[in-house]
């Protein structure tokens, strides 16, 4: 199978990065391989093994020690897990699977089968939303509640949007390689501007095959059968994902959506501030 990874030294410079950030959490932690039918998944894996568990989900083009950054604290309630998604710019399997179908629901869920876990709460910002609304549309037995932080696979916002605020400054990024480009592309997703993000993805955007397939939606009928607690937590200026218009369909087609939050101030991207909210309503 071809790499994603477009060089060999492109992919050293990623990991670079990957475990820079990792050891600048200063944490304890364990990596674990589980092996599924997709490829191998590494997993960060930190907190009290007596801690009840929650896997942590990343957003595209990302890694699990962003995850972690995100939401700083949950290891000292949680066990927690957070995953390399495969076929991303990190330590996890090259295998992309299709968001047609439910495969990456078939991969987490044969994730936790494999970690000997029940009772999981799930939480996921943007496509890491998409990967635990499949886990639930697979089998949505062994999970007791979900967050999900501006997702994927609820609604979509205005292409032409997306086109001119963040697809052709990405492209032109792409081919001129100057971060005026990259520094407009992520001014338009992120709330504020991020030191590491604008790092990962200078290295990430002309190093790795990126997967552009357009995001599908939930459909409303297996919306309707899940029945796991959701709570939602929505950005208004999120051009990818409109917060207001997530809310309005949410409301609609998930009968076990719990509770739902709109930030009037947050782009795709939240903050520091509004991660930290997103963090204490999941201990709580």
């Amino acid at each position: 199978m071809k790499s994603l990874f477009k060089s060999e030294k492109g992919k050293k410079e990623i990991f670079k990065l990957y475990d820079r950030k990792l050891k600048s959490l200063n944490i304890d932690f364990e990596f674990q391989t589980i092996k599924t039918s997709f490829g191998n998944t590494n997993i960060i894996v930190t907190g009290n093994p007596l801690n009840p568990p929650i896997i942590i989900v990343h957003g595209s083009n990302g890694c699990a020690p962003v995850a972690l950054e995100t939401y700083p604290n949950l290891h000292q309630k949680f066990r927690v897990y957070a995953v390399d998604v495969i076929a991303q710019p990190n330590k996890s399997a090259e295998t992309r699977p299709s968001m047609k179908d439910e495969s990456y629901g078939q991969w987490m869920n044969e994730i936790i089968t494999e970690l000997d876990i029940t009772n999981v709460t799930m939480a996921g910002f943007s496509f890491g939303g998409l990967v635990i609304l499949k886990t639930l549309e697979h089998d949505e037995s062994k999970i007791k509640e979900v967050f999900l932080s501006a997702p994927a696979y609820i609604v979509n916002g205005n292409p032409l949007k997306a086109l001119f605020k963040v697809f052709i400054p990405m492209k032109r990024f792409m081919k001129s390689n100057k971060m005026a480009h990259l520094e407009k592309f992520l001014s338009n997703l992120f709330t504020d501007r991020d030191k590491f993000a604008l790092a990962f993805l200078q290295k990430v955007i002309p190093e790795f095959e990126m997967d552009f397939t357009p995001v599908p939606i939930i459909d409303s009928k297996k919306a309707k059968n899940i029945t796991t607690p959701i709570t939602i937590f929505a950005a208004k200026e999120d051009i990818l994902f409109p917060g207001k218009k997530m809310l309005i369909r949410a409301s609609k087609i998930f009968p076990s959506l719990k509770n739902s939050k709109l930030f009037e101030d947050s782009k795709h991207v939240q903050n520091k501030k509004q991660n930290r909210i997103i963090e204490e309503v999941i201990m709580h």
